[in-house]
């Protein structure tokens, strides 16, 4: 039976590729139907469920290190070992963190929510007890910072359900697994970030983040800003993602957070999101009419995580004028499928392996291994909208390179 795109009749006639059908023995209500759903929000769940479900029923049975494989490039391996887990813990629950918040969230959804949320909250419970054969390395070596930050960005984007729910036990031990990152000096770079996000996180939810740590970053990326909305990885312009991998979505949840506890300016904010604003529309022009996008710079296995910014921006209704929710929903959905469905996405047993486009190990870096690859669930960050939201009831639309390239009219594009 041919497989329908499911990117409503704009779409008609691209060709779509397979999605297999993994089961995971570990969670089988997570799992994503054989047939493929019937619109885009149920395939959008289906999707990051799957990606999801593994680490959440690992991580709640306190064996994600018992049971996640370690991919990484020759050599390296050994030395991820002691890190790939929590990169797997926190980088799933930033993307999974909008959807688990959400208040009224469909009917149909609310069971898998409800587990998914109890899994979250066991998985963290795990990873943060000193005393349990699953807690996780927050600080040894370098890399535990940057993963401690996504784990932190979950928790401001899903306070209720992965903060205020959670033991008062488990609160202070995670408040001590992320104060206990500091000892890592961050590279002069995005990674500045990384040390901020855990202090906003601290101050929301402590009320005694360091200031020094947050306004470092934030004054620092200041200065870095190239113009056009767009900001270099430390002094420097890098031709990669980083943009939106790391520096637009923290940089604006940094001082979202501080503007919020009326420590720092609205019109700062304000600034940011201009600029957030344009690299929003710049990221949909980016987007191929076939959901592919250039394969350039660092990091291409995080797959449709390139694309968090323009998730955020959604999430956060923070869209340039213009750019319609349905046309954004059908661009997202296309680089989902593009970067999602390949054979070989997933192993066997239901984890991520190395690649952008199917399983490719030569396109992941040193510092990549199997719990690096769940930064992709961030491109899922609208499912925190409710269903009623123009994001998914608008219909489907033509994105702008889908336009372009099949004769249509289009805007034209501006800098800032």
């Amino acid at each position: 039976m041919k497989r329908r795109f499911f990117l409503g009749q704009a779409a008609t006639g691209l060709s779509a590729l397979a999605l297999p059908h993994v089961g995971h023995a570990a969670a089988p209500t997570l799992s994503p139907p054989a047939k493929r759903p019937a619109n885009d929000r149920a395939y959008w769940l289906a999707t990051l469920l799957r990606v999801a479900s593994p680490v959440l029923a690992a991580g709640a049975a306190g064996r994600l290190k018992a049971t996640m494989p370690i991919e990484a490039a020759a050599g390296q391996q050994q030395g991820r070992r002691s890190v790939s887990h929590l990169e797997a813990l926190g980088r799933t629950l930033a993307g999974l963190a909008p959807w688990l918040e959400l208040k009224d969230v469909p009917a149909d959804e609310a069971a898998r929510q409800q587990q998914a949320a109890e899994q979250a909250r066991q998985a963290i419970a795990h990873a943060v007890n000193p005393q349990d054969v699953d807690f996780l390395n927050f600080n040894q070596g370098g890399q535990p910072v940057v993963d401690a930050a996504f784990l932190a960005h979950a928790l401001l984007r899903a306070p209720t359900q992965l903060w205020e729910k959670l033991p008062a036990a488990t609160q202070a031990q995670l408040v001590a697994a992320l104060q206990s990152s500091r000892v890592i000096k961050p590279v002069y770079s995005n990674w500045l970030l990384f040390s901020a996000i855990i202090e906003a996180a601290l101050l929301k939810f402590t009320g005694q983040g360091d200031p020094m740590r947050m306004d470092y970053a934030i004054r620092e990326h200041q200065t870095w800003y190239k113009g056009d909305g767009t900001y270099g990885d430390g002094p420097d312009f890098h031709w990669d993602y980083y943009n939106s991998y790391v520096i637009q979505p923290m940089l604006l949840d940094v001082v979202g957070t501080l503007v919020a506890a009326g420590r720092e300016r609205k019109e700062l904010l304000d600034t940011l999101r201009t600029r957030a604003r344009r690299y929003a529309a710049v990221q949909e022009r980016l987007i191929g009419p076939d959901g592919s996008f250039a394969a350039f710079g660092r990091s291409l296995a995080y797959r449709c995580g390139a694309f968090q910014h323009l998730a955020q921006c959604t999430l956060q209704g923070v869209l340039p004028e213009g750019l319609p929710a349905g046309q954004v929903r059908s661009a997202l959905t296309a680089v989902i499928q593009r970067t999602m469905e390949p054979k070989g996405t997933f192993d066997a047993q239901g984890w991520l392996q190395i690649g952008l486009c199917g399983h490719q190990p030569g396109i992941g870096e040193g510092y990549i291994s199997t719990g690096s690859l769940y930064l992709c669930s961030t491109a899922f960050l609208p499912l925190g909208l409710p269903a009623s939201h123009a994001f998914w009831a608008e219909p489907a639309q033509d994105w702008t390179a889908r336009r372009i390239w099949s004769g249509q009219d289009v805007r034209l594009d501006h800098a800032l």
